[in-house]
C-alpha cells in the first residue's frame, strides 16, 4: 500500500480520491467537492489517498492542523473512508498511521477526529486503534429563516 498527501491540483483529487470519499459524504458533487477545498485549503483543509499494490485508490483523508486553546495543536481528521471492498484489509490503520506521523512531525499534542453516532463499526475500529472518546459532539442546523435578514 501507498499513501500519498494530493496537493492542490492534483487530478488525483477528483479522480481518484472523490469517488471513495463519497462512500462517506455521498452529497459531494465534483464542483462541491472543489468549493469546499479551494475555501478549506487556506484553513489548512489537505487530502491523503491509500492505493493498493495495483493502483486503485481504496482509502481516503481529509484533515488539517488546528490550534485552540482546548489541545493547543492537533491534528483534526475531517473525513477518514476505506473503499467499502477494501475494509478489513489494513488500510484505516495505515491512514491513521500516516496521520499520526504528520501529526507528530507537526508539533501536535492530539490527533482527533468525530464520528457519527449512528457508525458503530467505525467507533469499534477507532477504538482498537486506541482512541478514547473524549467528549460529545453537538451540533445545530442553521436553515435559512423566514422574513428579512439582519439589518
Amino acid at each position: 500500500m501507498k499513501i500519498i498527501d494530493l496537493e492542490r491540483g492534483d487530478p488525483r483529487l477528483e479522480g481518484d480520491l472523490l469517488p471513495v470519499l463519497r462512500e462517506l459524504r455521498p452529497h459531494l458533487t465534483p464542483g462541491l467537492f472543489r468549493e469546499v477545498y479551494e475555501a478549506g485549503h487556506p484553513q489548512g483543509l489537505r487530502f491523503t489517498a491509500a492505493y493498493a499494490d495495483d493502483g486503485r485508490c481504496v482509502g481516503a483523508a481529509g484533515w488539517r492542523i488546528v490550534v485552540n486553546t482546548s489541545s493547543l495543536r492537533q491534528l483534526y481528521v475531517d473525513d477518514l473512508v476505506t473503499a467499502s471492498a477494501d475494509r478489513s484489509d489494513g488500510v484505516g490503520h495505515a491512514l491513521l498511521a500516516h496521520l499520526e506521523g504528520r501529526a507528530r512531525a507537526a508539533g501536535c499534542h492530539e490527533l482527533n477526529l468525530d464520528s457519527g453516532t449512528q457508525r458503530t463499526r467505525a467507533h469499534r475500529f477507532y477504538l482498537r486503534e486506541r482512541f478514547d472518546i473524549v467528549a460529545f459532539h453537538f451540533a445545530r442546523s442553521l436553515a435559512p429563516q423566514d422574513g428579512p435578514g439582519p439589518e
